[in-house]
């Protein structure tokens, strides 16, 4: 028999590596096969219930990192629930109507213009469920547990027809309304945009000063008096109705040398617009509160016939150009507002196109807007009206989709009245958990500010307006009407109101005073995807009977707060005057290394299914666990390759904690607390201490947390620590000795905890693990988080060893120092001489261990400090001393000691080794031992 025969070496088939992108595979057919995800639904029934509802991604191409890292989070959440004692299913959605799917088959060739609208539609179903397959599987190769056979599409009848409900709902409380109003107006995707689909860029504007004469000065101005007006766009000249000023601002009236003109600007603005006009001499004739200059009439500067309103407004700021403003009320927000407190008449000289019409008058009849503003600039400089103009960089809305500028552009649309609730869903905001916690205000003040939404699109694809006109041109949404849509919706899906004629849609026997004759016709916009999903509260939560409304938790990225957190938190407050959910997690963007957006046009991104192929989907679920995602978080792939060494460190210690309880059996080897070593006592409270904070962790979604808080473990608690002394235990002592089976005890402690409480994040690991384990479950994911446990005497305990943990620290810099020295090689090869205060030699005491088998070294004296040499290391309360150890090397335990060969028998053990030689392998007193 050789030596090592005679050694406890640790064996296991989990492999050192894992193979990923192959392994996984394999694992996920096996969850599917053994329906996984059911079965964990079927053991929490009767349990408390936790939901946490997606938020629907869009249905249009594979997924990216950013879906990634969302999906991911979600998983480790549901899974974490899923295993602490709540039922949670999880209901995966996707958003699948809207502009980008149309723009896609326009992209593939097909007009729209030249097929029915039914023929179209179906053309974007396909399209849209063709994506929603892809992604599926590109979030299942994720690891992501979920009812992906029934998951909620916005397309679906029984979706559609709730929606519709939604609006019913809010319908009946006058919070649906027809209006000429300023919406974004996206002229590449010829339809009105919410809010949320608009993105804001820098873009350079031509800035123009420019003067309008006054012809009626209420007896404050004089007529050769000019009011020197302010744009940024000038192409909305022909829509201007007026100029706005701040009622508490100064107006001075100036006059500069050699001009018979006088001019009218922002007193506190003065020197700034004379320097930029290179005006020299400038006398100030007056000045002149804006309050004073109430409905001052002015002359158009292109049409005589038209006179324009001096106005007082509270939007009119001092920051840049002359404290007056241009208004065009059909072409801006705020313009528009102060237009209706004037009675002014909204004009709208631009086609859904972006092409000036004919009321904009000839110059301008037919042009692009922006290449109006050349015209315009033109016919102020011919009138001697332009006194200025210049660059102006400003940020500016874009199409989200097409990435072309918006304008502002009032049309008549459907809105959903925000004003007329908005005390109450700023209510609701203050029942709802955030975290980050910034995110109640984020919320708080877009709801605060926002107007009211624009929920009509002029497209195709999406769910229309249930609404019927009278032969009147009266809108007919009654109780009766939409709950009739809704019905009919839900039997035949929304195609139905593109394919049956009005009166086919109303209910048998419908009439109304606006339509005499019986005839009706029906609305042609679609509802805003904004209004699809912000209703999912209904269309799933509400819907399936197995789920909770509200939900427990959105979690999304921060984008959402103008987004789907936002339409949510309407169209739920609206319908049953409570948000939608009970607390909000929102994450930042993923961008590349550099800290910039990923764009396939800059050629920076990192897709997952690259990182799967290369390392494997367990990588990109440690690394959305190691990022702090409560902030943009960056990525590059060598983000992934330190994930990857981090993540074969994890493995390999599992696995050397594998090896080393192959022969343990926890029914009949398990070692009582109380009669656990000291070591091993202090081990398993320390583990007990980890679980605690990693259940804290988990409970507040602090997944990065748990990443340090596990590795930190596995390094420092175990390798650096535990394991390292441990191999003179599980190696050496018998196999079924008392010191061996402790160690073992707490190890497979360890182990089954770690991997129950890695699973959220690691399941396909941890299933593999679970495997060599002797536990009672088929699948870890079928096994419960462990529980804190606690002992007697546990703070007493940690406390001794958390010290005991700052002496050997202090042993190990001598010992370092010594094999600097070359006076020794490995720390085996030494003798310490421990030079300690009383308090010191009491803790060692205290202890109860060897403390020599915790140096890892071969002989060990503790002496009262005042007995240290000169040429001693000093530390606090204590001094070492470090010398090669006398005697020779054991060829089993490899400590170096002067009772080698002292059992004849055993010529090149250790007194030690050839004890348990003897008495374990009796065979080998005859036989002897090879090397």
């Amino acid at each position: 028999m050789r030596v090592k025969d005679t050694l406890n070496l640790g064996k296991t088939k989990f492999k050192m590596r894992g193979n990923l992108p192959v392994n996984e595979l394999k694992r996920e057919q096996v969850w599917e096969e053994n329906k996984l995800y059911e079965q964990r639904q079927k053991l929490n029934e009767g349990k408390p219930t936790f939901i946490l509802h997606d938020g629907p991604p869009y249905a249009n191409g594979n997924i990216h990192m950013g879906h990634a890292m969302n999906k991911v989070s979600k998983d480790i959440i549901v899974r974490y629930k899923s295993m602490a004692g709540y039922r949670s299913p999880y209901v995966p959605g996707w958003d699948t109507h809207g502009l980008p799917i149309e723009q896609q088959l326009k992209k593939a060739g097909y007009d729209r213009k030249k097929m029915t609208t039914t023929e179209f539609r179906k053309l974007c179903r396909d399209y849209a469920l063709k994506q929603v397959e892809m992604q599926k599987a590109d979030f299942k190769r994720l690891g992501v547990a979920g009812e992906w056979d029934n998951p909620y599409l916005t397309l679906k009848p029984e979706f559609e027809a709730q929606e519709i409900r939604t609006f019913g709902k809010m319908a009946e409380q006058g919070l649906i309304y027809k209006g000429k109003h300023p919406v974004f107006w996206s002229w590449s995707s010829e339809s009105a945009m919410a809010e949320a689909e608009v993105e804001y860029h820098d873009v350079t504007s031509p800035s123009a000063f420019f003067a309008e004469q006054v012809v009626d000065g209420k007896g404050v101005l004089d007529t050769d008096t000019y009011l020197v007006v302010w744009t940024t766009t000038p192409w909305t000249i022909p829509a201007s109705e007026g100029v706005t000023i701040d009622a508490d601002f100064d107006y001075s009236v100036v006059q500069p040398e050699g001009e018979t003109r006088k001019f009218v600007i922002a007193t506190e603005l003065v020197d700034n617009v004379t320097e930029k006009f290179g005006w020299e001499n400038v006398k100030v004739l007056k000045t002149v509160k804006g309050a004073d200059m109430d409905r001052v009439l002015t002359q158009h500067p292109f049409y005589p016939e038209r006179k324009l309103v001096v106005m007082l407004g509270d939007f009119v700021t001092l920051d840049a150009g002359t404290g007056l403003v241009h208004t065009a009320p059909g072409f801006g927000e705020d313009d528009f507002r102060v237009g209706q407190q004037y009675g002014l008449d909204i004009l709208v000289p631009v086609n859904d196109q972006g092409y000036m019409t004919d009321e904009a008058g000839k110059d301008f009849a037919g042009v692009f807007y922006d290449d109006a503003n050349k015209i315009a600039l033109d016919k102020l400089k011919a009138a001697n009206l332009l006194l200025d103009y210049m660059p102006y960089k400003h940020s500016y809305p874009f199409d989200w989709r097409t990435k072309k500028p918006v304008i502002f552009r009032a049309t008549p649309q459907w809105f959903a009245s925000v004003d007329k609730i908005r005390d109450k869903i700023l209510k609701a905001i203050d029942d709802v958990k955030f975290t980050p916690s910034w995110g109640q205000k984020r919320l708080y003040n877009m709801i605060r500010d926002r107007g009211d939404w624009v929920i009509s699109r002029q497209r195709v694809w999406g769910v229309p307006l249930p609404i019927f006109y009278g032969e009147d041109g009266e809108a007919i949404m009654t109780k009766e009407t939409i709950g009739h849509v809704a019905d009919l919706f839900e039997k035949y899906g929304s195609d139905v109101w593109f394919d049956r004629e009005a009166k086919d849609l109303l209910p048998e026997g419908f009439t109304s005073e606006h339509s005499p004759n019986g005839k009706f016709t029906k609305e042609t916009d679609i509802m805003d995807v904004w209004f699809d999903s912000g209703s999912s509260h209904q269309g799933v939560l509400a819907e399936r009977d197995y789920l909770t409304y509200p939900a427990d938790l959105y979690l999304e990225g921060s984008d959402q707060y103008r987004g789907w957190f936002n339409s949510s938190l309407i169209t739920s407050v609206a319908v049953s005057g409570k948000s939608p959910y009970k607390q909000v997690v929102s994450q930042g963007f993923t961008l590349d290394g550099q800290g910039h957006k990923m764009s396939k046009s800059l050629g920076n991104t990192i897709v997952p299914s690259e990182v799967i192929k290369k390392m494997g989907a367990e990588i990109v679920r440690l690394w959305v666990a190691s990022v702090d995602s409560s902030s943009d978080v960056r990525v590059s792939m060598e983000n992934f390759v330190k994930i990857s060494d981090s993540y074969k460190k994890l493995r390999n210690t599992l696995r050397y904690l594998l090896a080393n309880t192959t022969d343990y059996d926890p029914k009949t080897d398990k070692v009582a607390y109380q009669n656990l070593e000291s070591a091993d006592k202090y081990m398993l409270i320390k583990y007990n201490k980890l679980v605690q904070t990693l259940r804290d962790d988990y409970e507040k979604y602090d997944f990065l947390n748990i990443y340090k808080r596990v590795m930190n473990f596995v390094i420092t608690d175990l390798s650096a620590f535990y394991l390292d002394f441990a191999k003179d235990v599980v190696y050496i002592d018998p196999e079924k000795s008392q010191s061996r089976r402790s160690m073992q005890t707490v190890f497979y402690e360890i182990l089954v905890g770690l991997t129950k409480l890695l699973t959220p994040i690691l399941p396909h690991t941890t299933e593999e693990i679970w495997e060599y384990l002797k536990e009672p479950e088929e699948f870890v994911q079928l096994a419960e988080m462990p529980e804190v446990q606690h002992f007697d005497d546990e703070e007493t305990i940690f406390t001794n060893w958390e010290k005991f943990k700052g002496i050997r620290s202090n042993v190990l810099k001598t010992l370092e120092e010594a094999r600097d020295a070359k006076m020794i090689g490995k720390s085996m090869e030494a003798q310490v001489n421990l030079y300690v205060d009383k308090d010191t030699n009491q803790l060692l005491n205290d202890l109860n261990t060897n403390v020599r088998l915790l140096l890892i070294i071969s002989k060990l004296e503790v002496e009262d400090l005042d007995q240290a040499p000169a040429d001693a290391d000093q530390f606090k309360g204590m001094a070492v001393k470090v010398s090669p150890a006398q005697g020779s090397v054991c060829a089993r335990c490899r400590m170096t000691k002067t009772d080698v060969g002292s059992d004849t028998a055993y010529p090149e053990l250790c007194a030690r080794c050839a004890k348990i030689v003897r008495e374990n392998y009796p065979e080998t007193v005859e036989e002897g031992l090879e090397a």
